[in-house]
């Protein structure tokens, strides 16, 4: 059978279809809809699914790496019943930088398309309860038009906090009276979450922001352990607020 050839035209085609001549089917472009980014302790990986052809998956972090540095990593593609293509690169973290952020795109054959997902794992938090606090989250530099979205893990499945889409300005907030967004610094991409007065049992758990924007995610992740205060702390408060109240009478 002699190859066939199909018109540059269908290029910009959105579907993975067969065109099927009397001896033999073209595949139309499926593009890159997503990337989807996950994070242990030990490995980070980035994962696309119906694809066509194979896209390109590359690695960096910041700060930068040395050359070499990462190279540890194990790509797997795979083929459903259609022809369209999962992609996934698992990349082994070093241990010296567990605190960078690390960044995977993937590049379609064509070059025309790029997603990108990075990944951040802050430094853990511990506080005292009752004491105001800012879990620090910002979004890449020149990121525009994203919409941000806070979710809390702790014992259960994650819970979304609250919302914001930067090109309506529209917002909610699911803990009301618990937490809350800058809404004029989330105009300067910084979506850093407040918790007012962090309970102990209540608000002791993973916090995850992410930025979604055109062809990109960015994920920002916090551990954050709210301590009992301590008695003499308690003590000293009781003292302050009997002070307080005698200096009223």
């Amino acid at each position: 059978k002699s190859p066939c050839f199909i018109s540059g035209a269908s290029a910009t085609n959105f579907y993975h279809m067969p065109l099927k001549y009397s001896h033999c089917s073209v595949f139309l472009p499926a593009l890159i809809q997503s990337v989807n980014m996950e994070m242990t302790d030990e490995t980070v990986t980035c994962s696309s699914h119906n694809i066509y052809p194979i896209p390109q998956v590359t690695w960096a972090t910041d700060p930068p790496t040395a050359q070499g540095a990462l190279e540890n990593q194990t790509t797997i593609k795979t083929a459903d019943h259609k022809g369209l293509f999962t992609v996934e690169s698992t990349l082994k973290i070093l241990d010296n930088l567990s605190n960078h952020t690390y960044f995977c795109s993937f590049i379609s054959a064509d070059k025309t398309q790029v997603w990108t997902a990075s990944w951040k794992n802050q430094g853990d938090i511990t506080q005292e309860e009752g004491h105001a606090l800012s879990i620090s989250c910002i979004a890449p530099r020149g990121l525009q038009n994203f919409s941000l979205t806070w979710t809390f893990t702790s014992s259960s499945e994650p819970t979304v906090i609250s919302r914001y889409d930067s090109r309506t300005r529209n917002a909610f907030n699911l803990w009301e009276g618990q937490a809350e967004l800058n809404q004029d610094l989330l105009l300067l991409g910084d979506g850093s979450l407040l918790l007012h007065k962090p309970d102990s049992e209540e608000h002791s758990g993973t916090y995850t922001c992410t930025f979604s924007g055109l062809q990109s995610r960015h994920i920002v992740q916090t551990k954050v352990n709210i301590t009992v205060a301590s008695i003499s702390e308690i003590y000293g408060q009781r003292q302050n607020a009997i002070k307080i109240l005698q200096d009223s009478l």
